[in-house]
C-alpha cells in the first residue's frame, strides 16, 4: 500500500515557538513513516523536520506583533509549485487562514485535494483590543473578519477546533457545524506534575516565603497584559503578601517591568524548567481571552495550581467555577484581585482547586488525540 502524502503549510515551524507550534509538533513527532510522507511549507522553521524536506518561503514581519512572521507564497511562487508538484500530495494541512494558508486553500481546490484544518488562534478575539482606542470600527472590523474566517473555514473538510466556546463562535458567525470536529489538546502530565514542587528554588528566587502569583505567556499585548499590570499595581496597595512571577518574553517586556516594579520577571524557558516554576508557585493568574485553548492553563493545572483566569476565550472552559479554579470578567482588576486574595487567605480552597485541576488535566492525551488526526488524514485521502 503506498504511503499518504500530507502537505502541510505553517506560518512557523520551531518547535517551542508558541503553544501553536508546539501542537503541531507533538503530531511531527508522532508521524508514523509506515503509513505517512510529509511535506512541509512554512515561512520560519528548519529546511528539514522530522526526516522530512521544508520548503521556507520569503516572510515579514508582522506590524503589530514583530516577533511573528507571515509568509510570502507569491514572493516564490516557480519552487513553491515545483515542490507541490514533485511532491503529488493525497490531503493539505493548513494551520491557518494566512497568505499561505489562502495560497494553500486555492491549490487544494485545483487539485481536488482534501483539506483538515486546527484552528490554533482565534484572531476574531483580537479585534477589540488592536481597536479599543477607535471604538466605533470595532463592529464592521469584526464582522469583516467573521466573515473573511467563515469563509475560508467553510471549504475545509474538517476543522479542528479545541473548545465547544469557541466553536460555538465559529458557528455564530457563520461556519458550517458539520466542518467542525471538537479536538482538544494533549497534556504531559509526567512532566507538568505537583511533584515538582520545589520550595527552596522559589524561595531563592523570590528572596522571601510568600506565596507566589505566577503569569507565563508570550508578552505580548493581546494577552490583555494591561489587566495584568492593573491587577499587579491594585495587590500592590491592598498589600497582599505575595509575589508575581512573569515568565515569557516579548515586545510589551519593558514596558511591564517599567509598570511592575517589584515583580520577578523570568524571561522564556524550557518545558523542563518551567515545569518546576509551575508546580512551585501557588496561583496562577491569566487575564487573557485570546486563547483558542489555553495550553498554559492546563499546564499549571495539570502541575496543581489552582487557576484564577478570564471568562473569556477558550481557556474558560476548562475551569468549573468555585469547584476547580476561578473566572472573572476579562478587565475587572478588582474582581481578579479579591479572587486571589481569597485564596491566599484559603489553604484548604487553594487545596481542593489543585486536586481538582489535577483530576481534570489527567484526561488529556496526545497519543490518542494523535491517532484521531492520522485516521483523519487517512480517511480525507481515501474519499
Amino acid at each position: 500500500m503506498s504511503k499518504i502524502k500530507v502537505a502541510f503549510f505553517a506560518e512557523i515551524l520551531i518547535e517551542e515557538f508558541d503553544g501553536a507550534s508546539r501542537t503541531m509538533f507533538q503530531l511531527i513527532h508522532r508521524i508514523p513513516k509506515d503509513r505517512f510522507e510529509f511535506l512541509f511549507i512554512a515561512g520560519m522553521g528548519p529546511e528539514v523536520i522530522a526526516g522530512f524536506p521544508c520548503v521556507l518561503l520569503p516572510s515579514a514581519t508582522i506590524p503589530v506583533n514583530r516577533t511573528y512572521k507571515m509568509a510570502l507564497p507569491f514572493l516564490a511562487p516557480n519552487r513553491l509549485e515545483k515542490a507541490l508538484a514533485d511532491f503529488q500530495p493525497d490531503v493539505v494541512h493548513i494551520a491557518t487562514p494566512s497568505l499561505l494558508g489562502n495560497y494553500a486553500l486555492a491549490y487544494a481546490q485545483k487539485s481536488k485535494l482534501p483539506v483538515l484544518s486546527i484552528y490554533h488562534t482565534h484572531f476574531v478575539s483580537y479585534i477589540d483590543y488592536y481597536l479599543r482606542r477607535i471604538p466605533a470600527l470595532i463592529k464592521p472590523v469584526r464582522r469583516a473578519a467573521e466573515r473573511s474566517q467563515a469563509r475560508f473555514y467553510n471549504q475545509v473538510q474538517i476543522i479542528y477546533v479545541p473548545a465547544e466556546s469557541i466553536a460555538a463562535d465559529m458557528v455564530a458567525f457563520g461556519v458550517n457545524p458539520e466542518r467542525i470536529k471538537i479536538w482538544k489538546r494533549g497534556m504531559n502530565t509526567h512532566l507538568f506534575t505537583p511533584a515538582k514542587r520545589n520550595p527552596a528554588r522559589m524561595q531563592a528566587l523570590t528572596g522571601n516565603e510568600w506565596p507566589t502569583v505566577l503569569f507565563a505567556s508570550r508578552l505580548v499585548w493581546e494577552k490583555n497584559l494591561e489587566t495584568l499590570i492593573r491587577v499587579f499595581k491594585l495587590a500592590r496597595a491592598l498589600k497582599l503578601p505575595c509575589n508575581f512571577l512573569i515568565v515569557g518574553d516579548g515586545v510589551a517586556r519593558a514596558a511591564c517591568e517599567l509598570e511592575m516594579p517589584g515583580a520577578i520577571f523570568y524571561g522564556n524557558t524550557d518545558h523542563q524548567d518551567l515545569s518546576e516554576l509551575y508546580a512551585s508557585s501557588d496561583i496562577f493568574f491569566f487575564p487573557s481571552i485570546s486563547e483558542s485553548y489555553g495550553n498554559v492553563v492546563l499546564e499549571a493545572m495539570a502541575s496543581g495550581l489552582p487557576c484564577v483566569l478570564a471568562d473569556g476565550g477558550g481557556s474558560r472552559d476548562f475551569i468549573e467555577q468555585g469547584e476547580n479554579g476561578f473566572k472573572c470578567a476579562p478587565d475587572d482588576a478588582q474582581a481578579y484581585v479579591e479572587k486571589i486574595d481569597i485564596l491566599l487567605k484559603d489553604s484548604n480552597l487553594r487545596r481542593k482547586f489543585s486536586e481538582a485541576g489535577r483530576a481534570y488535566s489527567l484526561k488529556f492525551d496526545w497519543q490518542s488525540l494523535a491517532e484521531t488526526y492520522f485516521n483523519d488524514l487517512q480517511m480525507l485521502a481515501q474519499k
